[in-house]
């Protein structure tokens, strides 16, 4: 049987700032497709990491007293430091200022140069340094503003290398248009078509009279490499492109299958990437998801409003032992590609009704009665269906834990993240239901022994169904879970779940008994601005 590979990217992020729930929103939203093709798929390889190269990061670095390199060292690990808290298991972190990066890239200009890709022009635009690009008046507002950053964009001259964007404009318009889920969500699409109808050979190079801080153009000292051939470049870098020892098998079976990147940056990848991965005679990426962006209270993110939340702070502030409930939270706050949002109330009421009343309040109430009624331990006999009333429901439940999982399936399959977690919440509803209709306490009072344990453990067997569900949700849940039910091996694929799994014998006592997610108090929703 041949492997299946699955490769997944998240954009890079800039190290000019610290990281705050829009980056970590995009991470966590990668990491849970990343665990998720875990449990389908023989090997996942998820990169991540960090942008460190520019005129930003170069006068940043200069404000603070600092080197580029130390700034970059420094803000890199705020990431990482990040990521780790929250759960992020990224195969890779790749860093822009690494020897390894910046050899490959120098290698891969190089090459255009020699194809005819990449040519020398002089050039006089309009430079926004917060996009680190050049602008053209499709990218301005009614007073000469940046679209995205409101702030006017600099007269530049300089002689720079450009790549010929436009001579792969066709291609790419005929690529969109052939493969419908290339982008998603695929509304998205004719917008990038509709970009690429006046699109314009792009600037790959910067003059060091402007920008010091980059990668050296091989055999031009005057010029550092720019932003698309460097930063672009790094999904494949990473894993060892034009070298003898590739981190992977990319090109022989690993294609990227999904690039995970905000709408803001949807041009960059849709248009100017796949150009480049032409040039090289590579591969295009199967899907790029677009992913719209977090609010705060409604309101856009700004450092200027003091409204920027970094992820550790939320964590702190709520007293979280582990980051699943914001995790949870943030990767279902938003509908398929648009935009979610943040606030104290949506956080607290969203995680404790999913989390604490739906699915942990079932598990404990449900261990409880099974330690009351049957000291608990499960034994054969409660697995065996019968032709009574009670057994027909639980076979219900059964074959609707199998759909709970096909429908995950077909979700992820689109990436629909927040549309997945909804069929697991969908499915703990139902078995709250069977769980009400049944009431098993009541069967215990009327001595029908029975009909309680075949209730109990069909419960039982759906929370480990929503255990392996909600694992790339909440892993430590999924931990709890697992545990509470003696399967201390909870590192299931789909393809191993069965129903019946669930042990025979003594599978918890009532010391052993907690909650799997402690509800929210009132008096942490603070509604305050977290910083």
């Amino acid at each position: 049987m041949s492997e299946k590979n699955f490769y997944l990217t998240t954009a890079i992020d800039y190290v000019n700032g610290a990281p705050h729930i829009g980056h970590a929103y995009e991470k966590i939203m990668t990491d849970i497709i990343a665990k998720h093709y875990s449990q389908r798929q023989d090997n996942v390889y998820f990169l991540s990491g960090t942008d460190e190269h520019g005129i930003k990061i170069q006068k940043t670095a200069a404000a603070n007293g600092l080197t580029p390199q130390e700034l970059c060292d420094k803000n890199a690990k705020s990431f990482t430091d990040t990521w780790e808290l929250l759960g992020i298991d990224y195969n890779k972190f790749i860093r822009t200022s690494s020897s390894e990066h910046k050899k490959i890239v120098q290698k891969i200009f190089k090459k255009l140069v020699e194809k005819g890709d990449i040519y020398k022009h002089s050039y006089t635009g309009l430079y926004c340094s917060g996009c680190e690009c050049f602008l053209t008046s499709k990218d301005l507002d009614e007073n000469g503003c940046c679209l995205i950053h409101g702030k006017k964009p600099d007269e530049v001259k300089e002689e720079n290398y450009f790549f010929k964007l436009t001579k792969y404009k066709d291609a790419i318009a005929k690529h969109i248009k052939e493969n419908s889920d290339f982008i998603l969500p695929q509304f998205r699409a004719n917008e990038v078509l509709n970009q690429l109808e006046n699109i314009e050979d792009i600037s790959v190079s910067r003059a060091k009279s402007s920008v010091q801080w980059g990668i050296d153009v091989l055999d031009d000292p005057e010029q550092i490499i720019y932003v698309w051939i460097d930063a672009l470049s790094n999904y494949i870098t990473a894993i060892g492109y034009d070298t003898e020892n590739p981190a992977c098998d990319f090109y022989k079976n690993w294609e990227a299958d999904v690039q995970v990147i905000g709408k803001d940056i949807l041009k960059f990848h849709a248009i100017y990437w796949p150009a480049i991965l032409m040039a090289l005679d590579l591969p295009l990426p199967k899907h790029l998801l677009a992913h719209g962006w977090i609010t705060i209270d409604q309101s856009k993110m700004s450092k200027s409003t003091g409204n920027v939340i970094a992820p550790k702070e939320v964590l702190k502030d709520y007293n979280l032992e582990t980051p699943d409930a914001f995790r949870y939270f943030l990767s279902t706050s938003a509908p398929y590609g648009k935009d979610g949002n943040y606030s104290d109330v949506e956080f607290k009421e969203k995680v404790n009704a999913d989390l604490a009343n739906n699915i942990g309040n079932l598990l404990n109430r449900t261990l409880n009665m099974l330690v009351k009624y049957f000291d608990g331990e499960i034994k054969s006999e409660f697995k065996a269906y019968g032709d009574d009333e009670i057994s027909k429901k639980a076979k219900n439940i059964e074959n609707d834990a199998h759909f709970m999982i096909d429908a995950l399936k077909d979700k992820f399959d689109m990436f629909q993240i927040t549309e997945a977690a909804a069929e697991i919440v969908k499915f703990a509803d139902i078995v709250n239901k069977f769980v009400n209709d049944t009431a098993p306490w009541t069967l215990a009072k009327e001595e029908k022994t029975d009909e309680c344990a075949k209730v109990l453990y069909t419960v039982l067997e759906a929370m480990h169904y929503i255990a392996v569900a909600i694992y790339p949700y909440c892993p430590n849940i999924e931990k709890d879970i697992n545990e509470q039910l003696s399967l201390n091996d909870s590192s299931y694929k789909f393809s191993d779940l069965k129903w019946g799994d669930l042990p025979e014998g003594v599978i918890t006592e009532k010391s052993k008994i907690k909650p799997v997610f402690l509800r929210l108090d009132s008096e942490l929703a603070t509604g305050k601005k977290k910083g």
